[in-house]
């Protein structure tokens, strides 16, 4: 039996690849296969990094995420694009991370550089069918992405997605 260890080598190449990477993020899977039925990452991002508003359609598709190192806001959002709820999550709280439910609108942004967080949400991943993206956020490399990362970083309860 092998026992898979996660330590703050893996943890500085991740932040390396994703400083380097044109999205701005890297990801390194714990899982052995996109058809496994729980799919486990670290994911590492940087503050320009955009993720586009999605939700996951499928009812029992939930996911969790929880902060490893830097800073990071989650956001949740209705169907028009308000913001319902923004927490932040840092390693040494107040909060950690969070679970959401399935179909639910959301997104992270970071906050500093060198954010890493571990996401576990449930298989198999199918890239095709995984998530609806939000209508009411621009597309990824469409233009506008970099004001709306401003926006998201910023962005409160109540708020309202800039018109594209």
């Amino acid at each position: 039996m092998v026992m898979k260890l996660f330590d703050e080598h893996l943890l500085d190449e991740l932040a390396d690849k994703a400083r380097a990477s044109p999205r701005l993020r890297a990801n390194f899977n714990v899982h052995e296969s996109l058809d496994d039925p729980v799919q486990r990452l670290f994911i590492a991002i940087e503050p320009a990094s955009y993720v586009q508003p999605h939700r996951h359609p499928e009812m029992e598709k939930w996911e969790f995420f929880m902060v490893v190192r830097g800073r990071l806001a989650a956001l949740l959002f209705d169907e028009q694009g308000n913001v319902l709820r923004r927490e932040e999550l840092l390693p040494g709280g107040p909060v950690y991370g969070f679970e959401i439910p399935p179909n639910s609108w959301h997104c992270v942004v970071a906050l500093e550089s060198g954010s890493i967080f571990f996401e576990v949400k449930q298989g198999p991943y199918a890239a095709l069918s995984d998530k609806d993206f939000a209508g009411w956020a621009p597309r990824e490399g469409e233009p506008g992405c970099s004001k709306f990362v401003q926006w998201l970083a910023a962005a409160k309860p109540g708020e309202s997605a800039p018109t594209l």
